[in-house]
């Protein structure tokens, strides 16, 4: 059994076919075929099944999974913690919320690569529905979100700073020199939120419905350079994280409203799956997100 077979194996699993696996690879078909038959013979069972069209993992290929993402993700570690090398090296899979690439997460890319300058981070945009299963699948090695406060006993918490939102306007809006804000002055005012599974609009929506407003929404999306090039073109109010709309604020394009209503706690954090290993390159990311103005 070979890495090579375990890789070739959980492509198939996730394309979905031989076909699809060999071209995400670069390999022949015939290639993915022989380097799976190889692995059946070792484990004298059968991993797929076709049924017509179909590509059907078998109950022994189900259960390999598992093992074969443990496996992977180990090697990924090895190559970080383990090496003839005198840095380290490999691949860091980093999870993160995209409105921490606006300001924070460059500059600590910045520095870590300086110091860790053998080591390749992948970045992948994730939701709050999802990422927890990407770390228990070793897609990822942690994640760096911006979300209310999780908590989840198949996650390990390792970092959590206090971070806020807000309501932006062009500042000519009619609300932006009020002294104080609240859910009822957003009653029939076009509203530019986040995505439909988003936390950030679910509390806002939350909100709203308690004080018996019916909310305006006028877009959805959980681009907020969008959602803010519509504010300032005055199509309505961008409900958004502040530290997405910092530069904004600073050249006058944007108005932050003197908000007087419910409070909307959120937090950037960071995770690892319950059952993975810390190891000294994440524990130095962490240090750094911790000292964010480096």
């Amino acid at each position: 059994m070979t890495l090579t077979q375990l890789s070739t194996f959980i492509a198939i699993v996730e394309t979905g076919s031989f076909t699809s696996a060999a071209k995400q690879l670069g390999y022949a078909q015939s290639t993915i075929t022989t380097q799976i038959k190889q692995l059946e013979n070792e484990l004298n069972c059968l991993l797929f099944e076709r049924l017509g069209k179909s590509l059907i993992l078998t109950q022994e290929g189900t259960h390999l999974i598992e093992y074969a993402q443990k496996i992977l993700q180990l090697e990924r570690e090895i190559l970080l913690e383990v090496s003839a090398s005198e840095e380290p090296c490999g691949t860091l899979y980093v999870g993160v919320s995209e409105s921490l690439c606006y300001h924070k997460l460059p500059k600590i890319l910045s520095a870590f690569t300086k110091q860790y300058p053998k080591v390749e981070i992948q970045l992948q945009f994730i939701t709050h529905d999802t990422f927890p299963l990407l770390l228990k699948k070793g897609k990822l090695d942690f994640v760096y979100t911006l979300n209310p406060s999780i908590d989840s006993p198949e996650l390990t918490l390792l970092h959590k700073k206090e971070e806020t939102l807000g309501f932006y306007v062009r500042p000519d809006h009619p609300l932006a020199s009020r002294e104080q804000v609240k859910e009822k002055d957003l009653d029939n005012m076009p509203l530019l939120l986040t995505g439909e599974n988003c936390n950030f609009r679910k509390m806002l929506l939350e909100a709203l419905y308690e004080k018996h407003i019916v909310p305006k929404i006028i877009l959805g999306t959980s681009h907020k350079e969008i959602l803010k090039q519509f504010a300032i073109n005055n199509f309505g109010i961008a409900f958004i994280p502040d530290i997405t709309a910092e530069k904004e604020r600073e050249a006058g394009t944007l108005k932050k409203l003197n908000w007087h209503g419910k409070d909307f706690p959120i937090y950037s954090q960071v995770f690892i799956h319950k059952d993975k290993t810390l190891n000294t390159i994440i524990n130095e990311f962490i240090k750094m997100i911790n000292q964010e103005n480096i």
